[in-house]
């Protein structure tokens, strides 16, 4: 397996959300239809992630497995043989680098990721040392397969860059151990954005859509009935302006509604602001964007009641398998470095 790598992954903590779809899955599912042949793709569940938050552990593994049928439902290909498909936590070297990571990342650099100070400001005496150190997880995940490429959105630009000063930081003192992921700007210009998506939440447009919130009407779950979605949009928060303006400072919700708009109806952005900005009428604008909801969930959610779940278990086993060996490999190599194990 010598092609460059390109690795991406979505916590199955929760039922994901649209911006989910749009973020995470759609690009790499395009990313695989795109560069089959010229790219190794690592599509993985990040199980290790999900409670670094509270969830539901009753539910987890099925989440989990649910999280890797909505790839194929997005139109991920499993009989492509340069994609692999697997668990963060079935691979142990993902846990034992993160220890290695641990130590040579530092707590300052920790106490400044955004996510963390956020949630730590909400109620620091439930925030865990899990989210506290997940950033380095998170690098752990990106370096045991030498990837070059990780699409991620605009909210995990600052751990992908972590990533790179800890490998940075660790080549410089052992030698070439790892492969530094490009920068964020390098990245965005591989999956051909200028920045990352930003689809705001339904009630306040100032938040991404997250999976986690609490208010149901503040996101669109892949789950949704199709009709109840299209009121959600139909009822989302946008602003007193009074016109339709593609501007994410002054109108955020309705900018992320002709975001949504674009990528469902597969045009341009351009093609899409042509139609819409400058006029003033909300709900004309609103009802096309509920209808294009409405019609892709229809759509999706057909797709995957289809899916054949022994060939999904038997992709797993044999990713498994095979992405193990390679971050046992790279686990080696840090071991040896660091002198846990005889050096050649």
């Amino acid at each position: 397996m010598n092609k460059p790598v390109i690795l991406t992954g979505i916590r199955s903590n929760e039922e994901p959300t649209l911006a989910n779809y749009l973020g995470a899955f759609v690009p790499i599912v395009q990313m695989q239809k795109q560069y089959a042949g010229e790219y190794q793709i690592n599509m993985f569940v990040p199980d290790l992630h999900s409670f670094t938050t509270p969830i539901d552990h009753q539910n987890l593994y099925q989440n989990t497995l649910n999280n890797l049928k909505y790839f194929i439902a997005a139109g991920l290909d499993l009989d492509n043989p340069d994609t692999f498909v697997y668990r963060q936590s079935h691979i142990s070297a993902h846990s034992e680098l993160t220890w290695i990571l641990d130590c040579f990342t530092y707590v300052g650099e920790m106490g400044r990721m955004t996510q963390f100070k956020e949630k730590n400001g909400e109620s620091s005496e439930s925030v865990t040392m899990g989210l506290f150190n997940y950033p380095v997880l998170m690098a752990a995940d990106i370096l045991l397969y030498n990837a070059t490429y990780v699409p991620v959105g605009e909210d995990q630009f600052q751990h992908l860059e972590i990533t790179r000063d800890i490998a940075t930081r660790f080549n410089n003192k052992f030698g070439e151990i790892f492969t530094v992921p490009l920068s964020t700007k390098e990245q965005t210009e591989f999956m051909k954005r200028d920045k990352g998506l930003r689809i705001r939440s339904l009630t306040d447009p100032t938040k991404k859509m997250s999976k986690s919130s609490d208010d149901d009407k503040s996101k669109i779950l892949l789950v949704d009935a199709p009709d109840e979605a299209a009121k959600k949009i139909m009822s989302a928060t946008t602003d007193s302006v009074g016109v339709v303006n593609f501007d994410w400072d002054a109108q955020p919700g309705i900018t992320s509604l002709l975001q949504v708009l674009a990528l469902l109806t597969d045009r341009s952005q351009e093609e899409v602001n042509a139609e819409w900005v400058g006029t003033t009428n909300y709900g004309d604008f609103k009802k096309a964007v509920a209808d294009a909801v409405a019609s892709f969930l229809e759509d999706f959610q057909a797709r995957l009641r289809s899916i054949d779940d022994e060939a999904l278990h038997e992709k797993l086993s044999v990713s498994e398998s095979a992405m193990g060996e390679i971050a046992n490999a790279t686990l080696l190599r840090a071991q040896k470095a660091v002198g846990l194990r005889p050096r050649d």
